[in-house]
């Protein structure tokens, strides 16, 4: 039990590792363990960026450069080496006073489609006894393509499925078929025109700074919708309020302009809390006008 608690506590410190690159001669153990930083991470390949970075990590410091051979394992891949993705060098080197170095990889963008789940797996070619047990020499890279965000691919018709439809709908439908526009004056939001009820917009604002986290989010106090058009009575202000759950994440994805968005529905009285209706899960995926038009005219939507 000892040795696995110890082989932890260095796991640990690797990862913390990773983070940063310490120029003081420190050694964090009297063992010295090379590894990837993680043994399985998902990397974007976007179109305008060249390389992304699988980092390789050490426990110890030392005052002199260590380089390591990379090689692409066979075994387990889907991804095709110079058609999916290639390495930038066949090996990596961990400069003198660090504890961190980048195995360089790019991604062939316009070979990967928007629902492609491509992997590869790489091992560490060193000695033995820098293996870490019970961690390895291996990772394993996940390809997942990124577009880049343009907010006019949510904007215009879209079909909204509705878990708050599907349990309070009087009329049993749990689908809508609404309209979105670009925000006026809000950079990378747009307003949801009759979202849940007629008469009842809300927006939506998507985080564009990290590709790895396309997050959608809905700003709190937002009124969805009069109370008695889903609970047939009032128990507070007449206003069903809604904004972005805080217990699951929702996603856009701009290579498919859809999202899936997680919203609170809740209840006040002159701004005091009445109660929580739940946590509804919501799915919005844009079409053309041609198909719009189509469910307008076969299905009265």
């Amino acid at each position: 039990m000892k040795q696995i608690l110890k082989y932890i506590t260095l796991a640990f410190v690797a990862v913390a590792l990773a983070s940063s690159c310490h120029e003081r001669y420190v050694t964090y153990s009297d063992a010295e363990y090379v590894m990837f930083a993680d043994t399985l991470a998902t990397y974007p390949v976007q179109k305008d960026v060249e390389w992304f970075n699988i980092p390789v990590v050490s426990t110890v410091v030392r005052d002199y450069d260590r380089t390591f051979g990379v090689e692409v394992i066979d075994k387990g891949n889907n991804a095709i080496e110079n058609r999916h993705f290639r390495l930038q060098s066949n090996t990596v080197t961990i400069k003198a006073g660090e504890t961190r170095a980048d195995v360089l990889v790019h991604g062939y963008y316009d070979n990967l489609e928007a629902t492609d789940s491509l992997g590869f797996q790489l091992r560490l070619v060193m000695n033995e006894k820098l293996e870490m047990p019970l961690y390895g020499k291996d990772t394993k890279a996940v390809l997942m393509k990124s577009c880049p965000f343009d907010v006019n691919n949510f904007t215009g018709y879209c079909m909204l499925t509705s878990m708050f439809l599907y349990q309070y709908s009087i009329t049993g439908s749990y689908q809508r078929l609404i309209y979105t526009e670009k925000h006026p004056t809000e950079e990378n939001t747009i307003i949801c025109r009759n979202w849940l009820n007629d008469g009842y917009d809300v927006t939506m604002r998507f985080n564009t700074e990290d590709p790895m986290m396309p997050y959608v989010t809905m700003d709190e106090g937002q009124v969805a919708s009069d109370e008695g058009s889903f609970f047939g009575q009032t128990h507070g202000d007449d206003k069903i309020l809604v904004k972005a759950s805080q217990y699951y994440d929702s996603i856009y994805y701009p290579c498919g302009s859809y999202l899936y968005i997680w919203t609170e529905m809740y209840v006040e009285n002159l701004g005091s809390p009445v109660g929580s209706v739940g946590h509804f899960y919501n799915i919005m995926e844009w079409i053309s006008d041609e198909e719009a038009e189509r469910l307008k005219r076969e299905e009265g939507m």
